[in-house]
Parts: structure tokens; sequence; C-alpha cells
């Protein structure tokens, strides 16, 4: 019992020793905590900050901080979807903050200062643009083709809503991103060198020319436009754009003097792209030919065609 009073009382006295570490917060919640010595080295009897760990840990921090923007879009019910605010820390005032710590003594909080990212589209300009149809083109297929409807339908989802701003470049492999099973698409009937064979996102070159009827019946500046080496069904011939994430891609310019706006649906078998943008808008659409109604037959793995698709 004496024992257990005097290890009480020991206890009792003994200096209280407070943590002296730095806990960064981002909205409330502990994110990263560290220690002042773990960022000093000492440098002839003098602190000296290590600045390659500071990079380190402002990188952990943008990690966990950082937020992209979301630019408005339109719903599946023609509604404006908001846009959304992004941020991203603020490097000078954080900074400044953990050299005040750095140099100092004790413990210290610090919430981590953002930066608002305002989205390029928000809600007033997509009402703006959305008025006048300057462009549009319809394509059809074989929507018992399962997968390839599928491929047709993320590709065409990837580039509804786009917006390209006056002197804008447009390039259909940046803006759908590389076709991966990560990203959903699914092996599909693709034809390379005249045979058919099995590829992930089989139909994207679909999606990407039927775009490119309907901007270049829009009037907009063509870029980069490449024809499978054998004719398609979807299009007349000579009016296909082939694309590859590795190959070819289909690119325009807005040359004109408002935001272009692509509206990209599919509706069973059609996939229809139209350009929109406001009424004070200056432009001069081209005549082009329509695509035939008449479906495609379906082809078998291992059969010669006489078309080409790379994808």
């Amino acid at each position: 019992m004496k024992f257990a009073l005097l290890s009480i009382c020991l206890f009792l006295v003994q200096p209280f020793v407070q943590s002296e570490d730095l806990t960064i917060t981002h909205e409330g919640a502990e994110i990263l905590k560290i220690h002042r010595n773990d960022f000093m080295n000492d440098l002839v009897g003098k602190p000296v900050i290590d600045h390659t760990k500071i990079n380190s840990l402002l990188q952990r921090l943008k990690k966990e901080v950082n937020q992209e923007p979301v630019n408005a879009k339109i719903g599946k019910s023609e509604e404006i979807l908001p846009e959304q605010i992004g941020y991203k820390v603020d490097v000078r005032k954080f900074t400044e903050q953990l050299y005040i710590y750095l140099f100092g003594s004790g413990p210290a909080f610090l919430e981590a200062p953002r930066l608002p990212i305002h989205p390029k589209v928000d809600s007033e300009l997509l009402a703006n643009i959305r008025t006048q149809q300057i462009g549009h083109y319809v394509t059809y297929f074989n929507s018992n083709n399962k997968e390839r409807t599928h491929n047709i339908r993320l590709a065409a989802e990837s580039i509804d809503s786009h917006v390209v701003f006056p002197n804008e470049t447009f390039s259909f492999n940046k803006v759908v991103g590389k076709r991966t099973k990560e990203k959903g698409y699914l092996p599909a009937p693709v034809i390379v060198r005249g045979e058919v064979t099995e590829g992930i996102g089989g139909g994207i070159c679909q999606v990407s020319s039927t775009l490119f009827n309907s901007v270049d019946n829009a009037g907009a500046k063509i870029l980069q436009r490449y024809s499978h080496s054998k004719r398609v069904p979807y299009v007349p011939e000579g009016r296909d754009a082939t694309v590859s994430w590795y190959g070819p891609d289909f690119s325009f310019k807005n040359t004109y003097n408002q935001p272009l706006l692509i509206r990209s649906r599919v509706y069973g078998g059609q996939v229809s792209i139209s350009i929109y943008s406001s009424d004070v808008v200056n432009f001069e659409s081209r005549k082009i030919p329509g695509a035939s109604k008449k479906l495609p037959e379906e082809i078998e793995l291992g059969q010669n065609v006489d078309s080409y698709d790379v994808e």
C-alpha cells in the first residue's frame, strides 16, 4: 500500500510533458501531424530548414486538400446542373505559418489555407450558349450489339456538355481520354486491316465521326481528321474520323466569337450530336451529306471485310 501511494506521488510531481507537434487540419479534421525537429538540420550550430522535406510535405498536403472544380453541365432532363468550385492549397500562407512554427516553440494547430478554383463553365454561360443550334448530325448503329452500344454511349457521355471557347482547340482523345477497362469500356468488334478482331472500346470511331460531321456542319475549323483506310458503313464515304489513343486524333478549333457547346446523346440505335452557341454568334454553316439509316450487317470475328475501324 505504501509503495502504491509513493508511486502515485512520484507521478504527480513529474513535470507534464506537452507535445510540440504541429497538427494540420482540413475542414476541422486532422490530416497531418509533424514535429519541427524533422524539418531542421544543424549546420555549424545553427538550425537550417530542410527544403526538400518542406516540398515533400507540401505534396502530401496537396493530395489531401486539392479538389478540382466541376463544370456546370446539362442533365438528362435538360436541366442545368450547377458548377462546383474547386480548391487548392494556398502555398504562400501555409509556408508562412509553417515557418512560424518551425522557428518557434511549443505545439501549434493549423487549418490548411485554401484558394478557390472557379470552373471555366458556369450555369449562366451554359444558359446563354445553348440557345441556337448551328450544327447537327445523326448516325445509326445496331443496338443489339450490347458491348459496342455500351462503348458508344460512354464516349458520347464524355463529350456531352463540353464547351469549346473562342480560339480554343478541341481534341477528341484528350477529352474522352484513354479507353480502358477501368473506365468501363468493353471489348467489342473492331476492324483492323480488313479483319474483324476484338478490342477495348470498339465503336468509338462512330462517335468521333458523328462529331466531325456535326462540327463541319457548324462551319468550325477542322485541324486533324483522318479517314479509315477502307470505308465504314455508318457515314458516307470520306466523311469518317478515325481515332485511336496511340494513333490518329480528331481535333477542331473554334474560330467564332462565341463559345461552342457540344450536345451528344444516344437514342436507341442513334448517335445524335449537335453544336450550339449564343444568339450573337457569327457563323457560316456547311452543307454535308446525311448518314444512311440502313444498319450494317453483323460480322463474325476473324471475317475479312471491306472496311477498317481502329476503334
